[in-house]
């Protein structure tokens, strides 16, 4: 699934990186702490947070994320969008909390893969 195709069928809303919207979503993540994304997150996942500070962008390109997904309709730094801008990587966010975010995002890449 592309990230654009999760912004449409999961009512997000897309901040920045709307050049990165074609990337493909391989799986997901979901933590706040920046050390733990940073060691166990893989290349294609999105990422769930509420953290909306600029070095979420550090660690979603050093990991290759395929977007990052802030929670609870939380909206990132002006820094936050500007790197997302120059990454590629896109920047959604949901009202809705992180545990139920990641279960519609689980649940959407499991019918895909049958």
């Amino acid at each position: 699934m592309k990230v654009a195709e999760l912004a449409e069928k999961q009512e997000m809303k897309i901040v920045s990186g709307h050049q990165g919207l074609s990337r493909i979503i391989e799986g997901g993540y979901a933590c706040d702490l920046l050390s733990d994304v940073m060691g166990n997150a893989v290349e294609g996942q999105v990422w769930i947070t509420l953290q909306t500070h600029k070095n979420i962008m550090a660690i979603a390109s050093l990991k290759e994320l395929a977007a990052v997904i802030l929670v609870k309709g939380l909206q990132p730094d002006e820094d936050t969008k500007k790197q997302s801008d120059e990454e590629g990587i896109p920047i959604l966010t949901t009202q809705g909390e992180a545990f139920e975010t990641a279960g519609k995002i689980y649940r959407l890449l499991q019918e895909q893969t049958g």
